[in-house]
């Protein structure tokens, strides 16, 4: 790897900087919305699955103790 001395290194990076492109403060809002919406979904999913499987042991487990 070539060694870049820091004053180059400095300049790349602006460079590089100049070519970022930040979201829209709507872009940014409609995405968080997104972004709480689907982990709404995904925890009341998981909360499902998991209430199943909760009563589906509990079931084996009292079948097992013979009751």
């Amino acid at each position: 790897m070539a060694k870049v001395n820091p004053g180059e290194f400095m300049r790349q990076v602006r460079a590089e900087n100049s070519k970022v492109v930040w979201p829209t403060w709507p872009d940014t809002v409609r995405t968080a919305i997104m972004v709480l919406i689907m982990t709404t979904i995904l925890a009341l999913f998981f909360l499902a699955i998991d209430s199943v499987f909760n009563g589906v042991v509990g079931w084996l487990l009292n079948l097992a103790k013979g009751g």
